[in-house]
């Protein structure tokens, strides 16, 4: 029988304090061999504190680290199999790109001929072929990017840590470098732990995310699971938009004692004069705003007896003219039972 890979990173109920104030608060966590595996939070929640904990840089208060299997608490950066990217990528001005790419060989004294030869392949790997004479200043913001990535990657690491690398690029440049900072991650079978605060970024590239709010680890999960069955409300609210339903227009709508969400683009608006589906919860109510947004349109609802929900629909067929001529309207809104994401009374 095959010996299974231990976990390329596991905490231990680490803790990080910082005088009264708890960074991190007795976290446990298994991140897989080659996983592509995301901490997702607002600022201030953890995520960063735990990447420098991994690397080194910062020590837990209480608990344990390991990586493949090896306590490495304590241990300092340069005694890890870790690198990292930072935001800022931290090139060296004064040198070339194919200089900066073999700057860990040359501090573990490679050979030459065997250095040129890694840089070579990992300028195929970035696609930067051709690059490698030019100066940091003479590279754009991406490119730049990249070249810390390879830089990175030269040695082969067992895990690479990515600090917000992506941050400084424009919205356009962003979403291009998620796609390719993936496919580089499938092609080197690294596991990559990626920080960000973007929850669209860390639906888009991860295996798995560790949503961390206030020190805490408050799901881990798929992309599908912490988007369709989030465990609670900050997790509802934080990925992506949701309708958080309690009290008592969840009583009316469900019979139940019991909160729940439901995301906007769950929702359909029907005809008041329709019946709704057998096997969905509905609700009447008017429809108070009308927001158009070329791809979609979101509407505010107003509840009959109180509350409000947010519904998004794809313009399929419909005009910007056509949309808001429903201002105003009168709507009977349903959404299948299976689609409710109950939080608990």
């Amino acid at each position: 029988m095959a010996q299974q890979t231990p976990p390329a990173i596991k905490f231990d109920k680490v803790s990080r304090h910082f005088g009264d104030v708890k960074a991190v608060d007795e976290a446990d966590l298994e991140i897989r061999d080659g996983e592509f595996f995301s901490m997702l939070g607002p600022s201030g929640s953890g995520k960063t504190t735990c990447l420098r904990m991994i690397a080194g840089f910062d020590r837990p208060t209480a608990g344990q680290i390991f990586l493949y299997g090896q306590d490495v608490s304590n241990l300092p950066p340069y005694d890890r199999d870790v690198n990292t990217v930072f935001q800022d990528y931290a090139l060296f001005p004064h040198m070339s790109v194919s200089e900066n790419i073999a700057y860990g060989l040359m501090v573990k004294k490679v050979a030459r001929p065997e250095r040129m030869k890694k840089v070579d392949e990992m300028l195929e790997l970035v696609q930067l072929s051709g690059f490698g004479g030019r100066k940091p200043s003479q590279l754009s913001g991406g490119q730049r990017q990249r070249v810390a990535l390879a830089r990175a990657l030269i040695n082969h690491p067992k895990v690479l840590l990515l600090d917000e690398p992506l941050g400084a690029l424009d919205l356009k440049l962003r979403q291009q470098m998620q796609v390719e900072l993936k496919a580089i991650q499938k092609r080197v079978g690294i596991t990559f732990i990626f920080v960000t605060h973007d929850q669209e970024e860390a639906l888009t590239m991860s295996d798995r995310i560790a949503l961390f709010n206030q020190g805490k680890i408050e799901q881990i999960g798929t992309p599908a699971e912490i988007y369709e069955h989030p465990k609670s409300a900050f997790v509802a609210g934080f990925v992506g938009t949701s309708n958080l339903v309690r009290g008592e227009v969840a009583r009316r709508i469900t019979g139940m004692d019991v909160t729940f969400s439901i995301r906007p683009e769950k929702i359909h608006l029907g005809n008041i004069k329709e019946k709704a589906p057998t096997d969905s919860y509905s609700s009447d109510g008017t429809i108070r705003d009308v927001v158009y947004l070329g791809l979609y349109t979101r509407y505010h609802v107003e509840l009959d007896g109180g509350g409000d929900l947010v519904v998004v629909e794809q313009n399929l067929k419909s005009t910007s003219m056509d949309v808001l001529k429903n201002k105003g309207q009168r709507t009977r809104l349903h959404w299948n039972k299976e689609h409710i994401s109950k939080m608990g009374a």
